[in-house]
């Protein structure tokens, strides 16, 4: 699993930025919360109604582990590239605060769980390393509501506990990140690793939250807290450096603060100064003894599904497309999934670019998963194609068609007509465009040659898309 192939960034120099994250994952695939038996499916519910006096923090109420979370935090771990220690331990963290009634959390502290791993990403300049410093178990607290929307500017907060005690696991990273666009691109890497295991239903509210550490030339840095998505984290990195970096210009200091991200605004905003570890005041939860969990790791290791990084090379070597495609087809497990399906019974390079280039963004487009389209219409969309019984704009037509009002292939062809146009009603489409289009005809004779473009479309545009591109534009080159 370990790779040794990147080496780590070297330490910044003085005008540099440097990110750290801290994602907080909803183990949200297990059936209860971490502590006690409150069911998780509460998004549709009404507030405060999936509690019990153990995630409440009432009096007398004793935790008991979730062995199951223990389980998905390792398996996580593993695919993170990380150590899994011998023995883990839950720590109380003292504070106060609304959505925490105890008045502490349940978290880890000296034993995390897992630590020292790494993701490799596509940064600003290749292929880099983000090390991992630390994945730690802990409970989830309640959720605030502001009404208004703004914690700035509502007038009251309502809190809402059904979320209280689901079972976290927050990733910490080492500082590794160099701009907001990889940030992003970690999140998303992350995600999709996630997606994989399938422990976490990423589409839920609140799966992935993200607390993000910023700090230009060493100096001093601020954390935003709470972001709740990677689109969000990218918007408020962006702000926070502008931010520091105008301070620092106009000879301020950066304070080590917290601040919070407004999205509608699109700005970070002060909440108060950081806390240091000691602030918390750490002691070992006693209701909870230690658990070794270094006999856990082999068995939950041969567990382990393929990883996105695998099977992208995998991809690359078994159906000989380019990487490009490759990373694209990996990223979703279901698209994968997909592709395999599909290249099992057609080219496999073919289907390779309908499905990464062509149906990706149709369905990114329509912000739909690959589950609203067929397998078997993409074989069926392909052989038509590479039979040569419809053009590839006609397969574009196919498949915004089966996506926007349904059908088959077969049906969207016949319905509107999308069999290729035979070699009589493409020549005599050629010509007559050429005879409306004499400015066209001598722009390209007196060195234009974009001006075949224009002819080219005229042509597909009188056969409806029926004919082949690249052939209507080397007839045309002939007869001109």
């Amino acid at each position: 699993m370990r790779e040794g192939s990147l080496k780590l960034r070297p330490y910044l120099d003085d005008v540099g930025v440097m990110i750290g994250l801290e994602i907080h994952v909803q183990l949200n695939k297990l059936n209860t919360k971490i502590f006690c038996g409150c069911p998780l499916d509460y998004h549709d519910d009404e507030p405060n109604t999936h509690t019990c006096p153990v995630c409440l923090g009432l009096p007398g109420s004793l935790p008991v582990i979730n062995r199951k979370s223990v389980e998905y935090s390792i398996k996580v771990g593993l695919a993170l590239n990380c150590t899994i220690e011998e023995h883990t331990q839950f720590y109380r963290k003292n504070y106060y605060y609304p959505d925490l009634p105890k008045g502490f959390q349940i978290t880890q502290y000296d034993y995390p769980i897992a630590s020292n791993g790494y993701i490799n990403i596509e940064g600003e300049d290749g292929e880099v390393r983000i090390r991992i410093n630390r994945a730690h178990m802990e409970e989830d607290p309640g959720r605030l509501v502001h009404e208004g929307g703004s914690i700035e500017r509502s007038k009251y907060t309502f809190i809402d506990y059904n979320r209280s005690g689901v079972a976290l696991l927050e990733i910490v990273t080492e500082p590794d990140l160099r701009s907001p666009k990889e940030a992003r691109r970690f999140l998303d890497k992350l995600r999709n690793i996630l997606g994989y295991l399938d422990v976490v239903d990423t589409t839920l509210e609140g799966s992935m939250r993200v607390d993000a550490n910023i700090s230009l030339a060493g100096g001093s840095r601020s954390e935003v807290k709470n972001i709740s998505s990677h689109k969000g984290a990218e918007r408020a990195l962006l702000f926070e450096i502008i931010r520091q970096k105008n301070l620092l210009r106009r000879g301020g200091k950066v304070v080590q603060e917290t601040r919070h991200f407004d999205e509608a605004r699109g700005v970070t905003v002060s909440l108060r100064t950081k806390e240091e570890a000691h602030d918390y005041r750490y002691f070992p939860e006693a209701d909870l003894g230690p658990i070794r969990v270094a006999d856990w790791a082999p068995g939950i290791q041969e567990t382990l599904p393929e990883l996105p990084d695998a099977r992208r090379m995998r991809f690359v070597s078994n159906y000989s497309i380019t990487d490009d495609h490759a990373r694209s087809l990996t990223s979703e497990k279901q698209v994968a999934d997909f592709y395999e399906q599909v290249a099992a019974e057609v080219d496999s390079k073919l289907a390779a670019v309908w499905i990464a280039d062509v149906l990706k963004g149709e369905l990114n487009y329509r912000d739909i998963g690959i589950d609203a389209f067929s397998s078997e219409y993409m074989v069926a969309l392909v052989k038509l194609v590479a039979g040569d019984k419809i053009s590839e704009q006609s397969g574009v037509e196919v498949i915004r068609t089966i996506l926007d009002e349904g059908g088959n292939p077969d049906e969207v062809v016949a319905a509107k007509g999308l069999l290729k146009a035979g070699g009589d009603i493409v020549t005599t489409a050629v010509v007559e465009v050429i005879e409306e289009n004499p400015q066209a005809v001598e722009d390209y004779r007196s060195g234009k040659p974009e001006a075949v473009n224009f002819l080219t479309g005229q042509v597909m545009k009188k056969t409806r898309g029926r004919a082949d591109a690249k052939e209507v534009r080397e007839m045309i080159i002939q007869r001109i």
